[in-house]
């Protein structure tokens, strides 16, 4: 009997260590948005990513490597909630025109998070300053991107035409690159590019790329 609950004891002890970890991790993260999105990422320091939620640098070392690990889990988290998200839309959407607004709205949406604007940016910015890194961070943007293909966008890519790897690539790196620019432009300059015309801009890009391999319709 007191084996068992010495056992037990262990268990619910191990569970809370895991939990306060997972929990920890997740404010880690949460501050490190903050943190690159205000300084950068070159300029970012550890220690004030884990003072900003009142924990030391080595809490931060037991649950990332170093500063790019916190960097690509960023990324991964976006990831996930775009799939889970998209999936949604995608599925309630009957026709391709529906499906090809939906996600259109979607992207607008992100496109509105400033944290995470200027955190993509940060990424492509420190990949393209440091060349031997660049293709590493290419390929890392690529596979990470690929993950949110789940069925849904699949579908809608293939009947886009993008059935090729190559082609997804090229998709999301036009798209991303149409969201960068203007994002980039309103936050230079907001009175002249409101968060309206933004909007506009991006519905009337993003339509063009995602409907620029459609088959052509045929006239009566």
């Amino acid at each position: 009997m007191t084996d068992s609950k010495n056992a037990s004891g262990q268990l619910k002890t191990v569970f809370h260590k895991q939990k306060r970890g997972l929990i920890t991790r997740q404010e880690l993260l949460l501050s490190a948005r903050e943190i690159f999105a205000r300084d950068g990422f070159e300029n970012a320091r550890l220690e004030d990513i884990a003072s900003n939620i009142g924990k030391t640098r080595g809490a931060l070392y037991d649950n990332f490597e170093n500063k790019e690990a916190v960097f690509y889990a960023i990324f991964e988290q976006n990831i996930e909630r775009d799939k889970t998200e998209l999936a949604s839309l995608l599925a309630r959407a009957s026709t391709l025109e529906k499906r090809i607004q939906a996600l259109i709205k979607y992207l607008i949406r992100v496109s509105q998070d400033r944290e995470r604007v200027l955190l993509n940016l940060e990424f492509k910015l420190y990949a393209i300053r440091h060349p031997r890194k660049r293709q590493r961070f290419a390929d890392l943007h690529d596979a990470i991107c690929l993950e949110v293909f789940g069925p849904e966008l699949r579908q809608l890519l293939q009947q886009l035409g993008r059935q090729s790897s190559r082609a997804k690539r090229m998709g999301s790196l036009a798209i991303s690159g149409v969201m960068d620019g203007l994002v980039l432009g309103h936050l230079f300059d907001p009175e002249v590019l409101d968060s309206r015309e933004v909007a506009r801009h991006l519905k009337l890009c993003l339509s063009e790329i995602l409907q620029m391999n459609l088959p052509a319709k045929k006239t009566t």
